[in-house]
């Protein structure tokens, strides 16, 4: 968490902010968010830098510059990209500050120090070992049994694997695999093509829902969108932390457990585990 949807929020909010705005200054408070290059030079580069577009790739937020540069952002659990308009009540967990040459600030918070930026003129780089993008146009039901056929491990593991699908997390593939009827235990190329297509519809649908809702903010609130607003998605989860609760589709108790040292919520009626796995 933050996964693609609350990325996706993130840079189109920025991208919407921040474009044709320049970098005055950088205030730098913890030293270690700045993976490359070092913090000094990291500071030196970026000021009278103007930004001339925000993208995302996978979970990444990529701030692209007026020179060769791009900032490549990483939230990881608890970062946040926020923007104001002078002081904030509450700067604890400001790590990195943006100061723009219109007086607002872009703030990078972050609480457990998890999230990492990187300033780059090679993003392939940082980005190239992502797989494919899931709502990309040549991202095909096709392609994706293609994907699926060459791997014998759980299903779950895979959709979490960045070198696999990029911008998936725990939150959408629980959610996605519950839309599909489909255990998170079974074997990847054990999937049959009409699941294969139901899986693939249900990746691509909870992706565009949650982004048309701003994401989703959990009780802890780790994820705002750029403006401070939460993410609505929440309302609409079925499964994600339901344990206990009606499945919305059956009525059965959601069940909770443990794949790949990761909590996944399953209806255990409609996502039924064939024997042979």
């Amino acid at each position: 968490m933050p996964e693609l949807p609350e990325v996706e929020t993130v840079a189109r909010g920025l991208r919407a902010a921040l474009v044709g705005c320049s970098i005055a200054g950088v205030e730098i408070r913890w030293k270690r968010s700045i993976t490359t290059p070092d913090p000094t030079a990291f500071a030196r580069r970026l000021e009278g830098q103007t930004v001339a577009d925000v993208g995302r790739r996978g979970k990444w937020i990529a701030i692209v510059l007026d020179s060769s540069d791009t900032l490549l952002v990483h939230l990881r659990m608890t970062g946040q990209l926020l923007l104001d308009s002078g002081a904030c009540p509450d700067e604890r967990y400001t790590r990195v500050l943006f100061l723009l040459d219109d007086g607002r600030r872009l703030r990078f918070s972050d609480v457990r120090k998890f999230g990492r930026i990187v300033l780059t003129t090679n993003p392939d780089d940082v980005l190239g070992d992502l797989g494919p993008e899931p709502l990309a146009d040549d991202f095909t039901a096709a392609r994706f049994g293609e994907l699926l056929a060459q791997r014998w491990g759980r299903i779950k593991p895979l959709l979490l694997d960045q070198r696999f699908l990029a911008g998936l997390g725990n939150i959408y593939a629980s959610e996605a695999l519950w839309r599909a009827s489909v255990h998170p235990l079974r074997q990847a190329n054990s999937l049959a093509p009409d699941e294969v297509q139901r899986l693939h519809e249900g990746i691509r649908s909870v992706l565009r829902a949650a982004i048309a809702a701003g994401g989703t903010t959990l009780e802890d609130a780790a994820y705002q969108q750029a403006d401070g607003q939460p993410g609505e998605f929440s309302r609409q989860l079925a499964v994600y932390g339901r344990e206990g609760e009606a499945c919305p589709c059956c009525g059965a108790a959601i069940e909770r457990v443990k794949v790949g040292q990761r909590s996944t919520y399953l209806c255990p009626r409609c996502q039924l585990l064939p024997e042979e796995e």
